[in-house]
């Protein structure tokens, strides 16, 4: 079982899993968590809007394929692959869904910014806390460094230093 959002942190926890899967010769589930955007979406006089979580419902299956198609593409990943969209917050939804001992959850490390954390729980912390299963977690890839470097360059609008891109 693999927690995806489409990040590059949960697509490598993505290709992970798939390794996993192929390894155990185990079926490989894929689950994107979603919530109402704004928490609870009320009408005027209180109640419960039914259309707005079938709505979400169905944009998180449809981030889900999306995911799937830009981890994998054409090529499958080799085992028997299931989607699951489950309403909650990620970590909650993630070890609510493993609950067998002999599950493996992988998730990924998701950002270190100190600023994020505070912003963001960890999914990964929750998940090695709370779960009855052994957790799988995988670090950010090297290039996710650089890419976040590029980015906060391009923020600050600082230039760049084209000695750094020689070997």
């Amino acid at each position: 079982m693999v927690g995806a959002t489409g990040t590059p942190g949960s697509t490598a926890a993505l290709h992970q899993a798939a390794a996993e899967a192929r390894m155990r010769d185990a079926e490989l589930w894929v689950v994107l968590a979603w919530q109402p955007q704004g928490g609870e979406p009320r009408s005027r006089n209180g109640l419960l809007g039914r259309s707005a979580p079938a709505e979400c419902r169905a944009a998180a299956v449809e981030r889900l394929r999306e995911v799937l198609d830009t981890a994998f593409g054409a090529a499958k990943p080799g085992v028997t692959l299931a989607g699951l969209t489950v309403r909650g917050t990620p970590g909650a939804a993630l070890v609510d869904t493993a609950r067998d001992p002999d599950d493996l959850l992988v998730v990924g490390s998701g950002s270190r910014a100190p600023l994020r954390r505070l912003v963001r729980p960890s999914v990964a912390r929750y998940c090695l806390s709370h779960a009855t299963c052994p957790v799988l977690v995988v670090p950010p890839s090297p290039l996710q460094a650089e890419l976040e470097s590029v980015h906060r360059r391009n923020v600050w609008r600082m230039p760049l230093d084209l000695r750094e891109l020689a070997p």
